[in-house]
């Protein structure tokens, strides 16, 4: 089997588990399933990541397009973006969130923590998690939509209305380097509770320093063409802040869980994309 064989087949496995676009049939069984390949695949999470960052900047530029231009348009608009992220990633991480704060939030006992953290019913921390998570997602999004005018990669101003065109390659950005960072805490952390019952099993033996090397590689690709549209400053601002969200997430899992779990990677991705929105949003 190629190199490209196996890089390809690693990233259609990374989308299919953590997508709900259908790749099933002939294309399934072709790519084929174990837990060292799905291991491997870990290093292409932020590969997902630019195609659900390009879905969510075509579903804003579609309604970017058709809505009147209005105060409250880059909010209507950065809703239904944030809403086609979820329908497409079927909520994955957004669960990770919610069972994350039900774990920590319902007790201070590693092992109870990790007990509330298995059941699927949503809790009360987790809805509250929820809410917040998504109106600052919604809210930082509007206001970069918002800007008149906006800095990018060529130094001068992109004068567009709500900063479309930004907006765009900010949310692609996002969903990239949110995706990456948390590969660090698979590299750093050992896994935390039952492995053998656990959704992330084939992730708990420590991620090797190849797939780490190619979920890099993903998006540093990512951040060298996101210059030509976000300063280079601002981009530098942004990534700032989502690496301070990463450490803050892996001392909170070491410190209360001993390690991370699946659903601790969930809740990573969505504090980093959050902390990378925000970054970008107070840079400018």
């Amino acid at each position: 089997m190629t190199s490209i064989t196996l890089f390809v087949r690693e990233f259609l496995l990374a989308v299919q588990f953590f997508t709900r676009i259908p790749i099933t049939g002939r294309l399934a069984a072709w790519v084929g399933y174990s837990p060292q390949l799905l291991r491997a695949s870990a290093g292409h999470f932020p590969g997902v990541g630019i195609l659900v960052g390009l879905f969510a900047a075509a579903v804003y530029a579609l309604f970017h397009a058709v809505l009147p231009d209005t105060t409250f348009a880059p909010l209507v608009v950065a809703a239904f973006s944030t809403a086609a992220t979820v329908l497409l990633t079927g909520g994955f991480h957004e669960d990770g969130l919610a069972d994350v704060a039900d774990g920590l939030g319902g007790s201070y006992d590693r092992d109870r923590a990790l007990e509330i953290m298995k059941d699927s019913r949503v809790g009360a921390f987790g809805a509250m998690a929820l809410v917040l998570a998504i109106l600052c997602k919604v809210s930082l999004l509007a206001i970069l939509g918002s800007v008149e005018g906006v800095p990018t990669g060529w130094g001068d101003w992109q004068e567009a209305p709500f900063g479309s065109w930004y907006v765009c390659v900010a949310l692609c950005t996002g969903h990239i380097v949110s995706r990456g960072l948390p590969l660090l805490l698979i590299y750093l952390l050992p896994h935390a509770g039952d492995t053998a019952t656990s959704k992330s099993k084939p992730l708990a033996d420590q991620i090797s320093p190849g797939s780490l090397l190619v979920g890099f590689t993903w998006c540093a690709a990512s951040l060298a063409l996101a210059t030509f549209v976000l300063d280079i400053m601002n981009l530098t601002v942004a990534c700032s802040f989502a690496v301070l969200a990463l450490l803050w997430m892996g001392r909170l899992f070491k410190r209360r869980l001993q390690g991370f779990t699946g659903d601790c990677l969930g809740a990573t991705q969505q504090v980093c994309e959050i902390a990378f929105y925000l970054g970008l949003a107070i840079s400018l």
